[in-house]
């Protein structure tokens, strides 16, 4: 599929097509997501800031990927006390961001403690308020560095209980069309929709330059490699084995 002129899909379709609550963290999946989900539905594009070391470059990848979408409905909420309850090196400035490690078998500190679950309950809330029968979030499996809320019985277990938890008529489905796939297949997925990953962020530990070491920024530096592109960020250095 070639490239699209996202905001003008936008404006001719947006009242036709259902809504659908995209999470959009501002990184390489979400961006890819958002392109899958705006083919079929009117995107509520929504990000949280929850107290992580990028959180500003996050949320600047974010407003820069729904301005190319051209996403009018947006919810940003804060929730800051992932940094009180600490635990991940991601929002506890105590605990070092460690090198990616593909052969670390154990679920690395990056991992935030159940997060998916708060996200996916505030997402849930706001669909049933605006009427969106979707949720689309871009948990991928494979390359998700052993994060237990990134595995497919995770979102079954999860529609079950938002299908118990909600108004009947809702509908309410949380949709992970990326999953199954590989991180090499997301950047040539997003690359063959023409979404703007030159406007996403996946760094760990800095708001400038990605370090290109951390967990991140190696599964996309591999992953950019593996589909012969080349990335369109920048780094500080390259990760040793790309």
């Amino acid at each position: 599929m070639g490239s699209l002129d996202w905001e003008a899909v936008t404006r001719e379709n947006a009242s036709i097509r259902p809504k659908a609550v995209v999470l959009m963290s501002g990184g390489l999946d979400s961006c890819v997501t958002a392109a899958i989900a705006h083919e079929n539905y009117e995107i509520c594009a929504l990000h949280a800031n929850y107290g992580q070391r990028t959180e500003q470059r996050e949320l600047e990848a974010f407003q820069a990927q729904a301005d190319f979408f051209g996403i009018r409905t947006r919810l940003v909420v804060n929730l800051g006390y992932f940094s009180t309850i600490g635990g991940s090196s991601l929002t506890d400035p105590g605990i070092d961001v460690p090198d990616g490690d593909p052969d670390n078998k154990n679920i690395p500190n990056t991992y935030v403690p159940f997060r998916n679950a708060h996200f996916l309950a505030i997402a849930t809330s706001w669909a049933e308020v605006i009427g969106a029968r979707r949720i689309f979030i871009g948990a991928v499996f494979e390359d998700s560095a052993g994060y237990p809320d990134c595995r497919p019985e995770y979102y079954d277990r999860m529609n079950a209980l938002i299908e118990t938890g909600t108004r009947p008529e809702s509908g309410i489905r949380v949709e992970t069309p990326l999953i199954h796939l590989r991180k090499s297949e997301i950047v040539r997925r997003g690359i063959d929709m023409g979404a703007p990953l030159d406007r996403s962020w996946s760094c760990y530990r800095l708001e400038g330059r990605a370090c290109g070491t951390c967990d991140s920024c190696r599964l996309r530096l591999v992953a950019f490699a593996e589909s012969g592109q080349a990335d369109p960020i920048s780094y500080e250095e390259r990760y040793a084995e790309v």
